[in-house]
């Protein structure tokens, strides 16, 4: 074969291994042009991995149309010394010179006329490395022979690193998708449960076949949440993360450990992951029914297990660690810093839940220190009240209520809406509700009290105003109840009758805490037996479906639906409702809600003081 035809043959090599997907697919283009070189009887080629397995062998004999083909996986302990270092070694060797033991490819040397054995011996990554070799007579010029195998081997040294190459960037293109969309599944939840399986669940099996997720408490880890692509591994895995414990002493010994650590092999012994016949027993046993199959039992796979354990740091803080069950390839296991990104991402995310879950119950507990924590209990009313949270994580919000039993036998509800939300919101509604309890509870007509706590608003220069209704019942002699009602700028209370109807009470007045000197005029009308007043904030009216429409639309008649139920389901019936109506909106909602009993004065009342029930919430 002259020069230029080897040329030309290694040119339409190059060209082969700028497409090739895998290495084999060079053979041909390899393996016939060595073949056609004057004096080269047979050419063939080897793949090890771990310095001495035989994982492939192919050869090619001069006049034969189809090459011979050996896959296995055969451990060939003398070939560990044939193992070359980073640059391709070229070596001659006579044919009767070879060992069976350590070369595999004497058997087939011997069946042509070979004088010697000319191969080329080169690594191709870290895991392996190859040969490519040509059985020669003597008539074949070496030196050439060295050439065009030397020449062959950079061909296809650098197909393999191109593969390799474009490998690592397809699996980093596939990572970045994944953190991705990790990021975005983990942060559309603020809740700490949610948030934790979906951190397991995202990683299984994109990223290994089992999940466990620990939060770090003062007493240690505490298991939350587990996964795995079996049912029945992701059962035992559960049971491992809450009861095992080596895999707890593991993850309270790693502490602050930045780095993610790789486990396997007799790192595992003693472990529920151990690749033992043994474990796999005392595993079973375990379970007693037999249905919990050990996560990286060996039995039914082919692979070792391996763990690997992240720790979950957030803000300078950590809030836990996620263990990872691998039964797949070595090829196939992730980087460090692809787990470190996802454990950062996981661990902001968590973070953000605990923190929103923080702020949430902080809210609600402030929340529910500016509401009443019980109401009063007569035999003449029968009172109950609804607080709905519009969305815990805007801030405290502004609305109030009250029931206030009176010196004279007659009992005052008042409900009231500060402008806005948060800090300064909650101090305006603690003083609201406060003054008007106080000043009601002193006899205080309700317009002379909204008068006096406009004057209070205004001498605290508050920078919010507010709303607010105050309504007395006063029983009568004749079984029915007075209901006298005052409003500064607030929605107007309902009356759902006896018979069914309901009726809007009339109301005006300007809004609290923008003008000196106002005063509230109070309007007057009687209730009879069994009559119910709700009075309600503007989240209940507010509330607004997709098309548009405000539930204070629809109000009177999904009142007037709740006819003979008590006021403990009418109050949590209307909030449930508006909440379940509206496609918009954010408010709070707080209902109350009194049902005259038609009990007169003079009758067998409960004494004062009187019983309490508690409020709702």
């Amino acid at each position: 074969m002259g020069d230029d035809t080897w040329s030309s043959a290694l040119h339409r090599l190059w060209q082969a291994a700028s497409r090739a997907e895998e290495v084999s697919a060079l053979a041909d283009d390899v393996y016939a042009p060595l073949l056609a070189t004057p004096g080269v009887h047979l050419v063939v080629g080897t793949r090890w991995e771990d310095r001495q397995i035989l994982r492939y062998m192919r050869a090619l004999a001069a006049g034969s149309d189809s090459p011979v083909i050996t896959a296995t996986s055969r451990s060939v302990p003398e070939a560990a010394v044939r193992e070359p270092g980073d640059e391709p070694v070229v070596t001659r060797i006579p044919v009767a010179g070879l060992d069976d033991a350590g070369w595999p490819e004497a058997e087939l040397l011997r069946r042509t006329p070979e004088a010697a054995f000319v191969v080329c011996t080169f690594r191709l990554d870290h895991r392996g490395w190859a040969s490519l070799g040509v059985g020669v007579d003597a008539s074949v010029d070496v030196a050439a022979v060295e050439g065009r195998l030397a020449q062959a081997v950079d061909v296809i040294v650098a197909c393999h690193t191109g593969i390799l190459q474009r490998g690592r960037e397809a699996r980093r293109g596939a990572d970045d998708a994944l953190l991705a969309e990790a990021s975005l599944q983990m942060d559309s939840s603020l809740d700490v449960e949610e948030t934790l399986r979906r951190v397991a669940r995202i990683a299984v099996p994109a990223v290994a076949e089992g999940a466990l997720v620990h939060l770090l408490r003062s007493e240690g880890p505490e298991f939350v949440a587990a996964t795995h692509v079996s049912v029945q591994q992701r059962r035992a895995l559960e049971e491992i993360g809450r009861e095992n414990l080596w895999l707890a002493a593991l993850l309270a010994r790693r502490g602050e450990d930045e780095d993610t650590v790789f486990l396997s092999g007799p790192e595992l012994d003693g472990s529920p992951f151990a690749d033992t016949a043994e474990a796999s027993d005392a595993s079973d046993a375990s379970h007693g029914d037999g249905d919990g199959a050990r996560p990286g039992a060996a039995g039914g796979d082919r692979h070792s297990t391996v763990i690997s354990i992240s720790t979950l740091r957030a803000r300078g803080r950590v809030v836990g660690s996620i263990t990872f069950v691998y039964q797949r390839p070595e090829a196939r296991l992730p980087g460090s810093a692809f787990l470190r990104s996802l454990a950062t991402r996981a661990a902001l995310s968590i973070d953000n839940a605990l923190l929103y879950e923080l702020r949430r119950h902080a809210v609600l507990s402030l929340q529910e220190h500016l509401l009443p924590s019980q109401l009063p209990v007569t035999d003449q009313w029968d009172l109950s009240a609804s607080y709905e949270v519009g969305d815990p994580m805007l801030d405290v919000g502004g609305d109030f209520y009250d029931a206030v039993p009176r010196p004279d036998g007659s009992i005052a509800l008042l409900i009231g809406d500060v402008c806005g939300r948060g800090a300064e919101a909650a101090a305006l509604t603690g003083l609201a509700r406060h003054t008007l309890r106080t000043l009601l509870e002193q006899g205080t007509d309700p317009g002379t009290a909204l008068s006096r706590l406009n004057r209070a608003l205004r001498q605290e220069r508050a920078s919010r105003f507010l709303t607010a209704v105050v309504a007395t019942l006063a029983p009568q002699a004749d079984g029915t109840a007075l209901l006298t009602t005052c409003s500064a700028g607030h929605p107007s209370p309902l009356v759902l009758r006896s018979d069914g109807t309901v009726s809007e009470v009339l109301t005006g007045g300007l809004l609290l805490g923008v003008l000196d000197d106002v005063s509230y005029e109070s309007h007057e009308e009687h209730i009879g037996p069994y009559d119910t007043v709700v009075l309600f904030t503007d989240g209940l009216t507010e509330s607004r479906e997709a098309g548009g429409a405000f539930f204070e639309s629809i109000l009177p008649v999904r009142l007037a639906a709740l006819h003979g139920f008590d006021a403990a389901h009418i109050a949590e019936s209307l909030a449930q409702q508006a909440k379940a109506y509206r496609a918009s909106g954010q408010d709070d909602i707080a209902l109350l809600v009194a049902r005259w009993t038609g009990v007169p004065p003079g009758a067998e009342l409960l004494p004062h003081p009187l019983q309490l029930v508690k409020a709702a919430r």
